[in-house]
This record gives structure tokens, C-alpha cells and sequence, in this order.
């Protein structure tokens, strides 16, 4: 019995397999491609980080990196998880905590990360970390002088129980700032002002209370 006669490839079975081909070369192409930039960008955003840390606690030397676990800080080498950055002055004496957060703004998540005195429980310290808004509205949260002005001395003090801040972080129209723990916000992007004050109050809620009650952990 003869074999039976091969099938001719087509022209649409050719250009079928042409273009898994090159699917998958351009797959592998860039893991490949990731994978060989991947420690330079970790090592640009680890970069950046720090630069923001210094910026968000003035007058600091030197950083601690600290993750929380079971009621207590512990100093770590890692970035990832939740983490928090403590800072210190020339003589090596605790300065402030550097705390990122994040939350919803008007375009996207907007990540950033924010200083505070726990000595003075003041904010002290503002930097956008990572921001999608609009160029020329809501981009102003990272670059209008007074939008950062409320976050050199931003109050956020806790009660007698060091479990509750006294007065919550609140937006309030752009000129009408009256108290120490209100933010001021931009006009022409209310959205984006008004996420940054609900970010650093639902954030200031949840770790200075921590941060308070441990707080010789950083002295150690």
C-alpha cells in the first residue's frame, strides 16, 4: 500500500505559523528583555525611595528600614510588605518615621509617602510617590507650594490614649484652611487635594497609634 500524499501548506497555513512564530519570539524577546532590567529598576526605585525618605524627614542622616509582626517593629533588610522607614539625625538619635500610603484619586491610585514627628505628632514631610492625574490640574499635588505647605507642620496628635488622633486629617477649600490638622486644597483639582487628605487620614489612623505604642522600639 503507497503512502498516502502529503498536504500542501496553504498560504493561510503559512502565514498562521509565520505569525506564531513570531509570537513567541517576541514573548520570549521580552521576558528576556525584563528579566535583564529588572535588577537595574529595582535598584532605580530603591534609589528614588530613599531620596523621598530624606525629603519627608528633614535633617536626618541615616534610615532603619522596620516591618510590624505579631505587636512589635523589627529592623529588616526588606522593602517589600508593609513597611515602615525610621529616620536619624548625625548623632544616630531618632528623628521621625517615614509611612507610605496609598489610596484613590481622580485618575488612578495615587501611592505616597509622608513624614512624621511623633515628639511634636505633626506631619512633617510630603512626597508623591507614584501618580496618574491630570497634567496640569491634578499633577499639582506633587508641585504647587501651597498644596505642600500643609505638610510641614500638618497636626495629627493622638489622644491621652495614644489610640485616636484627637482631630481627623479633613480637605477643605482652597483658602479657607483655619486649623492645624485641616488641608488646604487646590483649586482646579479638588479631586486630587482632597484624596491626599482622606490617603494620610485613614493612614495616620491606622499606624501612629502603632507607631506610639512602640515607639522605644526605634531607640533601641
Amino acid at each position: 500500500m503507497s503512502e498516502p500524499a502529503s498536504i500542501p501548506m496553504t498560504s493561510n497555513t503559512k502565514m498562521l505559523s509565520a505569525m506564531v512564530g513570531i509570537g513567541i519570539f517576541c514573548g520570549l524577546l521580552i521576558v528576556l528583555t525584563y528579566e535583564g532590567t529588572l535588577p537595574r529598576v529595582e535598584r532605580l526605585r530603591a534609589e528614588a525611595l530613599e531620596r523621598a525618605i530624606f525629603k519627608v524627614l528633614p535633617g536626618i542622616n541615616e534610615t532603619k528600614t522596620f516591618s510590624f509582626s505579631d505587636g512589635q517593629f523589627i529592623q529588616t533588610d526588606q522593602s517589600e510588605g508593609t513597611v515602615i522607614y525610621a529616620g536619624y539625625d548625625e548623632a544616630g538619635d531618632f528623628k521621625g518615621i517615614a509611612i507610605e500610603a496609598s489610596g484613590q484619586g481622580y485618575a488612578d491610585i495615587i501611592k505616597i509617602l509622608y513624614g512624621y514627628d511623633p515628639i511634636n505628632q505633626i506631619v512633617i514631610g510630603f512626597y508623591v510617590l507614584e501618580s496618574k492625574e491630570t497634567p496640569g490640574l491634578g499633577d499639582k499635588i506633587e508641585k504647587d507650594e501651597n498644596f505642600l505647605a500643609n505638610f510641614t507642620a500638618l497636626d495629627v496628635t493622638l489622644d491621652d490614649t495614644k489610640s485616636n488622633l484627637i482631630n481627623s486629617v479633613i480637605p477643605v477649600k482652597s483658602g479657607t484652611k483655619e486649623n492645624a490638622w485641616e488641608v488646604d486644597g487646590i483649586t482646579g483639582a479638588t479631586i486630587s487635594s482632597r484624596a491626599i487628605a482622606e490617603i494620610i487620614d485613614k493612614s495616620a489612623k491606622q499606624w501612629l497609634p502603632i507607631i506610639n505604642q512602640n515607639i522605644a522600639q526605634f531607640n533601641e
